[in-house]
């Protein structure tokens, strides 16, 4: 079909938006509802055209083209209607905004300050409507503050279409509308995942971490203390977009260099956990498998999907990993084996945690775990530390992890990436099962940002089959399909946000598909680089367990390392 685009003519062989034919005619309409990730609404119109014999303006993200459609993108009426419109929702985002940076909590790009520049908005005609709700604090790991949410539905859309968690919905009509939690109770009283992938859809800050930053700067200024610091594996591949580099460049020395510039007295790597975390899930599951246990095999890494299952699925909770969290393994190692080589009481040490996740912040408070993580950054906190410090990131001189607890395989790296626990987990197992050297380290069915990926592994002439499951919208789909006998399994990965750790809810924003991407190739990029690949060769593990653990799920290994689930109302 023909269509004329501003005077100029285009040619689509399917029906598609006006949107997507401006974008395939290199030409931008500003947007704030839509997202690529999310079925197209058009409540905020700002995307709207004119089209040649229609009276009304048209939304270009819900209207599709029609053979011999005339469409005008930026004439007069759509600017002029555009700029009303921009000044209406800035109007609506409430005092607490007007534009006004200096009071915004906006991490990373803020969409409606940018869009407000596109269409030329410069002053506020209009006076701010304060809505009236107050902030909601209820949650350990989210902040919600109405007063900068402008109703454009996509945290509600991603909790629902996306995530499936549905925790968020909108009350009221008219210009009463707002959004919010079941009868009001806020983030942290209903079955909120804390995936924070809300976080990232907000155009307006109106949604946020928890910061912790003062506490760590309390700490770090606190000369009684030891103060640690652990990194995730998919930090070090996003950090260096807060100051403007390319997606997936790679900044884990200078990230290292910066973070003792802030002053921790060591500096240490979750990666080192992750081949922990390898050593004991991989023989849970050859306990499980060779002595008739509770098969599939659930991962527990991600708190997201620990708190989604807890919630919606505690008939499945015997299934997950009794194995803690990186994150947590890490702590409980630091403040008793590390404590006991430097001789300090784990009182007197703090330990800090950098993480993509936002669901980390409520890891370390529950009850089950309290105690081995003090605070959780994630890595937009991070790099605000670091402006606030002065350090120029991507220039500061490169510098190694601290050891012991610094020391990590490339099995440990992909644990960023969904798929990177599978086969973190198949490496090891594979050599422990047979007892010989695996050729090819590369498992490459079980790569990729596939919501839902299956292989069939073959160990010693046994058939494993596995499955990996990235985004909660996709873990609905596959427990639901375990659970009525459509798929049999005997060990599956899953992630609370799509793409793994690299897409958490604590990353960068934006955060999208094609970031994703760039991040997981950074990912398989670190382990390739890396001189060890296997978690049970890191000789950190080695010499842990020679000197403490003894052996993997040891008496003292689950007294640290392994923990338990509840269900959740």
């Amino acid at each position: 079909m023909k269509v004329k685009i501003n005077n100029r003519e285009y040619e689509f062989d399917h029906e598609i938006s006006i949107l997507d034919a401006t974008k395939n005619a290199h030409i931008k309409i500003p947007t704030l509802c839509y997202s690529e990730k999310l079925e197209p609404f058009g409540s905020c119109r700002l995307c709207s055209v004119e089209i040649k014999g229609e009276r009304t303006l048209k939304p270009a993200c819900v209207t599709k083209i029609t053979d011999g459609m005339e469409i005008f993108t930026h004439s007069q009426r759509v600017r002029k209607t555009r700029k009303t419109i921009m000044e209406l929702i800035i109007a609506s985002h409430g005092i607490s905004c007007n534009l006004n940076c200096l009071t915004c909590s906006k991490s990373g790009s803020c969409e409606i300050k940018e869009v407000a520049e596109e269409i030329g908005v410069t002053e506020i005609r209009v006076p701010p409507i304060s809505n009236g709700l107050s902030e909601d604090q209820s949650s350990y790991s989210i902040v919600r503050e109405p007063q900068k949410c402008i109703v454009c539905n996509r945290c509600v859309r991603k909790c629902s279409e996306v995530q499936s968690v549905n925790i968020l919905t909108i009350a009221n009509r008219g210009p009463d509308t707002y959004v919010t939690t079941f009868m009001d109770k806020g983030m942290g009283n209903v079955d909120c995942t804390n995936c924070g992938q809300c976080i990232l859809e907000c155009p307006t800050g109106a949604l946020h971490e928890v910061y912790q930053m003062d506490q760590v700067w309390a700490a770090l200024s606190d000369e009684s203390k030891f103060v640690i610091v652990q990194t995730a594996p998919a930090v070090r591949v996003a950090i260096s977009e807060e100051f403007d580099a390319e997606p997936g460049k790679i900044a884990t020395k200078q990230m290292v260099a910066g973070l003792r510039l802030l002053g921790f007295d060591k500096v240490f790597d979750t990666n080192f956990a992750a081949d922990l975390t390898i050593m004991e899930e991989a023989n849970e599951f050859l306990e499980r498998f060779k002595n008739n246990g509770k098969l599939p095999l659930f991962t527990s890494c991600s708190p997201g999907w620990v708190k989604f299952l807890e919630h919606n699925y505690p008939e499945f909770i015997d299934n997950l990993s009794s194995c803690k969290s990186p994150q947590q393994m890490f702590g409980a190692i630091a403040k008793t084996y590390y404590a006991n080589k430097l001789g300090i009481s784990k009182e007197d040490m703090v330990v800090v945690s950098v993480m993509p996740c936002t669901a980390k912040k409520f890891e370390r408070v529950r009850p089950e775990m309290k105690g081995d993580v003090d605070y959780v950054l994630t890595t937009r906190e991070l790099a605000k530390m670091f402006k606030l410090a002065g350090i120029d990131l991507l220039n500061v001189p490169p510098e190694e992890y601290d050891e012991p607890l610094g020391i990590s395989s490339g099995a440990g790296a992909i644990f960023g990436a969904t798929g990177g626990v599978m086969e973190a987990a198949l490496r090891t197992a594979y050599e422990v099962i047979t007892g010989e050297e695996l050729e090819k380290l590369d498992f490459e069915a079980v790569r990729g940002i596939k919501g839902i990926k299956e292989a069939t592994v073959e160990i010693d002439g046994i058939n494993l089959k596995v499955a990996i499951v990235n985004g909660l919208g996709n873990a609905r789909k596959v427990l639901e399909m375990i659970k009525s006998g459509e798929k049999e399994y005997q060990f599956v990965e899953f992630m609370a946000c799509p793409g793994g750790c690299i897409g958490g809810g604590g990353q960068p924003i934006p955060t999208n598909k094609e970031i994703i991407l760039k991040r997981m190739q950074a990912i398989y990029e670190i382990d390739r680089s890396l001189p060890i690949r296997k978690s049970h060769e890191n000789p950190a593990i080695k010499t842990l367990y020679e000197e403490f653990l003894e052996e993997p799920l040891s008496e003292k290994s689950h007294e640290l390392l392994h923990t338990t689930y509840v269900a959740r109302s």
